[in-house]
C-alpha cells in the first residue's frame, strides 16, 4: 500500500509539531558568552565527562535516559576562548537572559498564548552527552495560542524557553565528541495541540510558525537553527516522535512515511497473531559458522567474537516485509541492535547471502529449533555486544505481536526514520534550584509587524513588485533595508542590492557573508547619491568583500570605481566607435548591443549606463 491510498481521516490521524528555534540575542541564556558558531578546529582545548541518570522528585528514573545510560560511552567537549564555567558545569548558571525573554514574550502575542505570571527554571533529563550537565534547562513561558490554517487552526499548547544542546561533532571510538559553542543558545520551543489532520497540514502550520517567529526578527537564520519534530499516530497505532526534522519540505512525506509504517505494523501484527507467533530464547550459535566464508561473521569471529540468534515463531516472510520506502521489519530490528554497538542483523528472510551458505541457513534453523514458519534473526560480534544487541532484536519482535510500540525516532533526509529511544516520561523533569522565577512583564513588549504584512507594506509604501517585496521581507536584512530607505536611499534600489545582487555575487563566488551592514549602507549611499555608478555596484561589493577591512570609500579609491565627466564619456565611446567603424557603417543601429558592452567595458563601470547609451546612440547617428 502506498500513501496515496490513504484515507487519513478513516485511519484516524492525529498529529501535532514542536518547532525549535534559536533565538539571535547577544548572549547565551544563562551566561554572558557570545552566541556565535565556530568551526570545530577553531577549538583550543577539550575535556571528558561520563553522564548517568538521577531520580525525579518522586524517586523515578526516566525509561529514555535508562536506556541511553545503559550504552557506556565518553563525551568529549571541544572549548574555546569564550567558554566559560557555566558551560563547563562549573559554575552556577546565571540569571536568564532578559532579551531571550523579551523576544519569548513577542512571539506569545504573535500566536495569542497566556503568558504565565511565574516562569520557573526546570531541570530536563538528558544524558546522551548532549548537554554537559545531563540536563537541559528549561521554563513555560505561554500556553494556550492558535494559528490559523487552510484546514482550520491549529491550537498552540505551549511555548518553552530553553538552552539550545551541544553541536555533535563526530563519532569517536570511546564515545561522542561535542562542541561547546552551541550549547546555551536561546531556543525556543513551541509545542502544537493535537490538531493535525494531513501531512499538508502538518506542512503549512511549520510554515505558518516558522513565519510567525521570523517576524520577529531576533531569531537566528540557517542550517540547523531551525528543527522541528512531529508527533503522529493513527487510531490503531501509538504515538510516535519523529525528532530533528531540518527542512520543512520533508515534513509532510514524514507524517507519510510513518503513517504508513504504522499501518504496516498493525498488518504486521495481526498476521502474527492469526499465525500464533512467539519469541524464543536468544541462544549462542557460533559453532554454526565455524568454518563460515562470510565476511561479516568471519570477522567477528576471528576477533573472539561470538554469533547469537533468536528463533521467531511465525515470523518467516515477515521479517523482510517492507514498512517504509527500502527499510523493513528487520530493519527495525536492526536498529534497536545497532543501539548496543552491534553493526546490524542478519535474518533468515533475506539468507542465504552476504556469504551465508544455505547449508548454514540450514543448520542455523535447525540449532534453534525453527520451523518451515518460523524465522531466525543474528547478530555476528564481540561476545558482550552479540549478547546485548539479540536480547535487544528479541524484546523488539515481541513488540511486533502488539502492533507499533511508543517511541522517539529519528527523522532521516529520504523521509523515512529509524528507532532512536523510548518516550521520555514526566520522570524527566524536576525544578531548577539555582536559578530565580522571572515574572514577566508583557506590557513592555510590543508585538510586531507580521512578515505578510510588511510584505504588502513594501508595496504600498515603496512601490515594490510583489515579488521583490516578498524576498526583502523574508530575507535576513530587512532591517538593513528599512534602515538605509529611512536614510533616503531609493527603495528599489536598496531592495534590489540586498536579494538580487548579493545573491548573484554568492552564487559567482565572491564571499558576500564577509559584508558587513556598514559595508552595504556606505555602498547603498554611494550609489544611490551618485557618487558610484549603478555599474560599478558589484565591482565594488566584491572588493570589500575580498577586504573587509576597507570602507566603501577606500575601495572605491583603490578600484578606480569613481564616476568620471561626460567629457571622458564621449572620448570613450568614440574611441570605440572609430575602432569599430566599419561595423558601423555597415549596420547602423544595428550595432549598437555590441558596442554598448565594449564601451561599458573600457569605462570600467566608471560611468552610467543611460549616460553611456546616449552618448554612444548620437556617435552611430553621426557616423551613420
Amino acid at each position: 500500500m502506498t500513501a496515496a491510498d490513504f484515507d487519513y481521516e478513516d485511519l484516524g490521524l492525529v498529529a501535532g509539531l514542536e518547532i525549535h528555534q534559536q533565538l539571535d540575542t547577544a548572549t547565551k541564556l544563562f551566561c554572558d558568552c557570545p552566541t556565535r558558531i565556530r568551526e570545530p578546529d577553531a577549538s583550543d582545548r577539550s575535556f571528558t565527562r561520563y553522564l548517568h541518570p538521577t531520580k525525579s522528585e518522586l524517586g523515578e528514573i526516566d525509561d529514555a535516559a535508562l536506556e541511553e545510560s545503559m550504552v557506556d560511552r565518553e563525551f568529549e567537549y571541544l572549548a574555546y576562548d569564550s567558554t566559560c564555567l557555566v558551560e563547563e558545569d562549573d559554575e552556577p548558571p546565571h540569571r536568564v537572559d532578559r532579551e531571550a525573554m523579551e523576544t519569548a514574550l513577542e512571539i506569545g502575542q504573535l500566536m495569542d498564548m497566556s503568558v504565565v505570571d511565574q516562569v520557573n527554571v526546570m531541570r530536563k533529563i538528558v544524558v546522551d552527552g548532549s548537554n554537559t550537565t545531563g540536563f537541559q534547562r528549561s521554563m513555560l513561558v505561554a500556553n494556550d495560542g492558535a494559528i490559523e490554517t487552510s484546514e482550520g487552526p491549529v491550537g498552540i499548547e505551549d511555548m518553552l524557553l530553553e538552552e539550545e544542546s551541544c553541536q555533535r561533532v563526530e563519532e569517536t571510538e570511546s564515545g561522542v565528541r561535542f562542541s561547546l559553542d552551541r550549547l546555551g543558545i536561546p531556543l525556543v520551543e513551541i509545542g502544537t495541540k493535537p490538531d493535525i489532520r494531513s501531512p499538508e497540514q502538518a506542512r503549512e502550520a511549520a510554515e505558518r510558525i516558522g513565519m510567525l517567529l521570523r517576524s520577529t526578527g531576533h531569531v537566528k537564520r540557517g542550517l540547523g537553527t531551525i528543527r522541528q519534530d512531529v508527533n503522529i499516530s493513527i487510531g490503531a497505532g501509538a504515538r510516535i516522535e519523529l525528532k530533528g526534522v531540518q527542512s520543512l519540505d520533508d515534513i509532510d512525506d514524514l507524517v507519510r512515511n510513518e503513517v504508513r509504517r504504522q499501518v504496516e505494523l498493525v498488518d504486521i501484527a495481526d498476521e502474527l497473531v492469526e499465525r500464533g507467533a512467539a519469541v524464543g530464547d536468544p541462544q549462542d550459535v557460533t559453532d554454526v559458522f565455524a568454518e563460515t566464508d562470510s565476511g561479516v561473521i568471519r570477522g567477528a569471529l576471528d576477533d573472539g567474537g561470538s554469533v547469537h540468534a533468536v528463533r521467531l515463531d511465525g515470523f518467516d516472510g515477515l521479517v523482510g516485509r517492507e514498512v517504509q520506502p527500502d527499510r523493513r521489519l528487520g530493519t527495525e530490528f536492526s536498529d534497536h541492535a545497532k543501539r548496543h554497538g552491534a553493526g546490524g542483523i542478519f535474518h533468515t528472510d533475506e539468507l542465504p547471502a552476504y556469504g551465508v551458505t544455505e547449508a548454514e541457513v540450514a543448520a542455523l534453523r535447525e540449532a534453534v529449533d525453527a520451523g518451515p514458519e518460523d524465522a531466525v534473526a543474528l547478530v555476528a560480534d564481540d561476545p558482550e555486544t552479540a549478547e546485548l544487541a539479540i536480547d535487544a532484536v528479541a524484546e523488539r519482535a515481541k513488540t511486533a505481536l502488539d502492533g507499533v510500540p511508543e517511541e522517539t525516532r529519528d527523522a532521516l533526509e529520504d523521509g523515512t526514520s529509524r528507532y532512536l529511544r523510548p518516550l521520555p516520561g514526566a520522570a524527566r523533569m524536576y525544578p531548577e534550584t539555582d536559578v530565580p522565577p522571572v515574572e514577566p512583564d508583557v506590557t513592555e513588549v510590543e508585538t510586531p509587524e507580521l512578515l505578510t504584512e510588511k510584505v504588502a507594506r513594501y508595496e504600498s509604501e515603496y512601490g515594490l513588485d510583489s515579488g521583490l517585496a516578498e524576498q526583502v521581507a523574508y530575507g535576513q536584512r530587512w532591517p538593513l533595508f528599512e534602515a538605509v530607505v529611512a536614510e533616503g536611499v531609493d527603495p528599489t534600489l536598496a531592495a534590489g542590492t540586498l536579494e538580487s545582487t548579493l545573491t548573484e555575487l554568492r552564487r559567482d563566488g565572491v564571499a558576500v557573508d564577509a559584508l558587513t551592514d556598514d559595508h552595504l549602507r556606505e555602498t547603498l549611499a554611494l550609489v544611490d547619491g551618485g557618487e558610484v555608478p549603478r555599474e560599478g555596484l558589484e565591482d565594488l561589493l566584491t572588493a570589500l568583500a575580498a577586504d573587509p577591512s576597507l570602507t566603501a570609500e577606500e575601495a572605491v579609491e583603490q578600484e578606480g570605481l569613481g564616476g568620471v565627466e561626460e567629457d571622458e564619456v564621449r572620448q570613450a565611446v568614440a574611441d570605440v566607435v572609430e575602432r569599430n567603424a566599419d561595423q558601423v557603417e555597415e549596420q547602423g543601429m544595428g550595432a549598437f548591443s555590441a558596442l554598448m558592452g565594449e564601451c561599458m567595458g573600457a569605462l570600467r563601470g566608471k560611468a552610467d549606463g543611460d549616460t553611456v547609451s546616449d552618448v554612444l546612440r548620437e556617435e552611430i547617428q553621426k557616423r551613420a
